[in-house]
């Protein structure tokens, strides 16, 4: 979720995630990303840099970007990336769509790029 953090709320990498957008706009993601964007823009609201408006505004637009391109992911694959990993079921999920769509998963995590190079690519890599 951080590369949507980047593409909506202005900051040091939106010009980045801007990029990647501009280079592949078919951004997909596991059901699971809904309630983990609205957990990030709760965390922005709770430290003042967002108002509610805001929030509500980054809701409907990141659900527009990723309308029609949301995975239910097989929960085996998933588990077997837990398991072969130091990572949540939720970080697996992102890794198991890459895998899925084989596509790369856009990320900043360090630990997912070292983990699953494979799989994984800096934003910065696509700027």
């Amino acid at each position: 979720m951080n590369l949507v953090a980047y593409l909506f709320v202005q900051g040091e990498r939106t010009g980045a995630a801007e990029a990647v957008l501009a280079r592949d706009s078919e951004w997909a993601a596991p059901l699971l990303w809904r309630s983990e964007w609205r957990n990030v823009l709760g965390g922005y609201m709770r430290s003042g840099a967002l108002t509610i408006e805001d929030a509500i505004a980054y809701v409907s637009a990141a659900e527009a970007l990723f309308r029609g391109r949301e995975h239910l992911i097989e929960g085996e694959r998933v588990m077997e990336l837990v398991a072969r990993s130091a990572f949540s079921a939720y970080d697996c999920e992102c890794v198991a769509l890459a895998e899925a769509l084989a596509v790369p998963l856009v990320t900043s995590d360090r630990r997912i790029l070292k983990a699953f190079p494979e799989w994984s690519v800096a934003p910065e890599s696509l700027a």
